[in-house]
C-alpha cells in the first residue's frame, strides 16, 4: 500500500451490517458476461479474495462446483453466510477468514480467482504471485470494479441526486481532511498500477469488458446513510463516541437535499479485466 500505512483489522470494522443495503450492486449481466468469456459451465472452482459480505461469491456461485470466499473481517463473513439463504448456494460456498497474503492454506487449486475492488488493500505483488500459483493451467484472475469516469446524470428522473460532494465535505469536517483507513491515514489515497503488478507476476492480458448500467434506481435516506457507513473512510468506529452526532448531521443534510426522503440514481456500469494465468 505504500509508505506510511499498514493494514489493520479495523479497516472495515462495523461496516458489514450496512454493506448490502448501502452499496450499489454490480451491473446486471455480470454473471452472464463472465460465463461467456470464461466458458464457465457449472464446473470448476472459484476463489474470491476480499469477498466482503459475499457480493460476488454469491452472485457467481451457480457458475462453479465450489466457491472459496476469503475475507479477514468476521463481520463481513457473518453477513455473507446470512446472505447464502438458498441451500444449493450455501452448500457450495466455503467462507474462510484470512488475509489474501496468508494463502495458500490447503485450499487447493482454482479455475478462476476474483478481486472485486479489494486488490488495493493488499500486498499486491505477494498476492498476485500467490494467486497465479493457485490457478490451474488455463485459469484466470478477474478484476471487477465500478466503471470509472462514466456520466450518470439523473436528468429526467423523479428525485434529486444523492448529494455526494456535500457528504464528502461533512465526513472531512468530522474526521479531518486526510482520508482515514483503519488506524492509519491515506494522504495519497489507495495505489493504482495494477496492470504492472499483474504483468510482473506472470499474468497475460488483460482483456477488458464492460457490463452496461444506467438503470434508474431510487435510494432512501436510510440507504444513503448505510452507504456512508459501509465505506472504510467513514466506518462507524472512526467517529467513536461522536457517531450519533455525525449521523444526525448526515440525516439533516439528506433531509435538506430531498425533503421527500427519496433520491434518484443510475446503476453504474461494471468494468471487468480478465487476466489469463499465462504460460510458465
Amino acid at each position: 500500500m505504500g509508505a506510511g500505512w499498514e493494514w489493520d483489522e479495523t479497516l472495515f470494522s462495523g461496516t458489514a451490517a450496512f454493506y448490502r443495503r448501502g452499496r450499489l450492486p454490480y451491473a446486471p449481466g455480470l454473471a452472464d458476461l463472465l460465463a461467456g468469456v470464461l466458458h464457465l459451465d457449472g464446473r470448476g472452482r472459484l476463489l474470491d479474495l476480499g469477498c466482503g459480505p459475499g457480493t460476488v461469491a454469491l452472485r457467481l456461485a451457480g457458475l462453479f462446483d465450489e466457491v472459496v470466499a476469503v475475507d479477514p473481517d468476521p463481520g463481513m463473513l457473518a453477513e455473507a453466510a446470512r446472505g447464502a439463504a438458498e441451500p444449493e448456494v450455501a452448500d457450495k460456498v466455503r467462507w474462510v477468514r484470512a488475509r489474501a497474503e496468508e494463502l495458500p492454506s490447503g485450499l487447493g487449486d482454482f479455475t478462476v480467482a476474483t478481486l472485486a475492488q479489494s486488490f488495493h488493500w493488499m500486498d499486491r505483488e505477494r498476492v498476485a504471485a500467490t494467486v497465479r500459483g493457485m490457478l490451474r493451467p488455463g485459469g484466470a484472475l478477474v478484476h471487477i470494479s465500478d466503471l470509472k469516469g462514466e456520466s450518470r446524470s439523473v436528468d429526467g428522473l423523479p428525485y434529486p441526486a444523492v448529494p455526494r460532494a456535500a457528504i464528502d465535505g461533512l465526513v472531512r469536517g468530522w474526521l479531518g481532511p486526510v482520508r482515514r483507513a483503519g488506524r492509519g491515514l491515506l494522504p495519497r489515497g489507495t495505489p493504482s498500477g495494477e496492470d504492472a503488478v499483474l504483468v510482473g507476476a506472470g499474468f497475460a492480458g488483460p482483456y477488458r469488458h464492460v457490463v452496461p448500467g444506467g438503470q434508474a434506481l431510487v435510494r432512501t435516506w436510510g440507504d444513503v446513510v448505510a452507504e456512508v457507513f459501509s465505506m472504510s473512510f467513514s466506518a462507524p468506529h472512526l467517529f467513536g463516541d461522536r457517531l450519533a452526532g455525525f449521523e444526525a448531521d448526515l440525516r439533516r443534510l439528506l433531509r435538506d437535499a430531498s425533503p421527500c426522503g427519496r433520491f434518484s440514481e443510475r446503476q453504474p456500469g461494471t468494468e471487468v479485466f480478465v487476466w489469463p494465468r499465462g504460460a510458465d
